[in-house]
């Protein structure tokens, strides 16, 4: 299938009508090996979500460096028709069950801890659903993390008819109420313990239960 973008018309039609655009696309699997999903850093404390495909062997467009971290090799050569980026929302969206999620999810990239969490979220629903993850051994500007992807997830490339399109998804087939519960049942979860270590424990109470209660004696004043 030869790769192209999207006709005019069918972007005109997608922009003036998103609902109905959803089922005008469809995906086609790749060869996920070919892919990495990235987390540049930018400043100091943002991240930047990046997608690279290794169209030919060599060179290779990224290396794994000694410390765990990426190293995006592309920028030390001319990587035209060696390796693509797919830098923002006109490169990659979200796909679940068969439903473009473009117009209505977006994709973010959150420092929590020692790692960089790649969740997806929606104004109108609080879950965020989680997409992948990376380990964080340090923050180093030159350094980019390596965002593994959850069970169920995987890009594919979007299609238009019988033409596949300069465009990738992270998609699941698991229908989106089904993932939306199971991110509001893991966010409770982990609220809980917070929320249980902030109750202080009562002072412990004495125990009279095996002998006689003293009385304050309050002297008769005729």
């Amino acid at each position: 299938m030869q790769r192209t973008y999207l006709p005019f018309l069918a972007v005109v039609a997608a922009a003036a009508a998103p609902t109905w655009a959803a089922g005008v696309f469809s995906s086609q699997p790749l060869e996920q090996e070919r892919f990495a999903v990235l987390a540049q850093p930018v400043g100091n404390s943002e991240w930047k979500l990046l997608v690279l495909e290794q169209i030919k062997p060599q060179p290779l467009c990224w290396e794994q460096r000694g410390d765990g971290l990426i190293d995006p090799a592309l920028n030390r050569f001319d990587f035209s028709g060696i390796c693509s980026r797919y830098l923002d929302s006109n490169g990659y969206s979200l796909r679940v069950a068969d439903q473009d999620l473009a117009s209505r999810y977006r994709l973010r990239l959150e420092q929590q801890g020692q790692s960089v969490a790649l969740v997806a979220m929606s104004p109108s629903q609080p879950a965020e659903l989680l997409v992948g993850t990376g380990p964080l051994p340090k923050r180093d500007r030159n350094g980019f993390v390596a965002i593994k992807l959850e069970p169920g997830w995987n890009l594919e490339r979007r299609a238009y008819g019988s033409q596949t399109l300069s465009h990738v998804y992270f998609a699941n087939g698991t229908p989106l109420s089904q993932l939306i519960a199971k991110a509001s049942r893991n966010s409770t979860t982990t609220a809980m313990p917070a929320a249980l270590g902030a109750l202080k424990p009562l002072p412990p109470q004495p125990d009279n239960s095996s002998g006689p209660i003293a009385l304050q004696v309050i002297p008769y004043k005729p």
